[in-house]
């Protein structure tokens, strides 16, 4: 059983700069988040250690330096909270989510054509 990827806000902000660099010392981490976040690099270090531990990233050694890298696809770790998000919120129903989504304006109208498009061709599939 594949294990769930749930990440609070921190550890998806750190994951996202190794998904976009691939690896990274801790202090190149927090460099990327200072501005945003402005956390100390021990707490960034002691995120990616946790991260670790949970089987999230890994690291090499180069000199006296840990260089981490992402050992989870972004792509599960979203599949993974979007299902938990439409559990949580929508009682599993994905439907209600995308009927929120267009009702509150968050998906723009533009952007209906695409998901139109997406959806035929998800049934023209199935009907093969």
């Amino acid at each position: 059983m594949k294990r769930k990827r749930q990440l609070g806000d921190l550890q998806l902000a750190i994951m996202r700069v190794l998904w976009e660099r691939g690896e990274a010392p801790a202090i190149e981490v927090h460099q990327a988040l200072f501005e945003e976040r402005r956390l100390a690099v021990t707490t960034i270090k002691t995120m990616l250690r946790k991260l670790e531990e949970y089987g999230c990233v890994e690291h090499r050694t180069k000199g006296r330096q840990f260089i981490y890298r992402p050992v989870i696809a972004e792509a599960d770790v979203r599949r993974s909270m979007v299902a938990d998000l439409v559990t949580r919120l929508f009682s599993g129903d994905s439907t209600a989510l995308v009927n929120h989504l267009v009702r509150s304006g968050e998906i723009d109208p533009d952007d209906l054509d695409d998901l139109k498009a997406m959806v035929s061709s998800k049934r023209m599939g199935e009907s093969k």
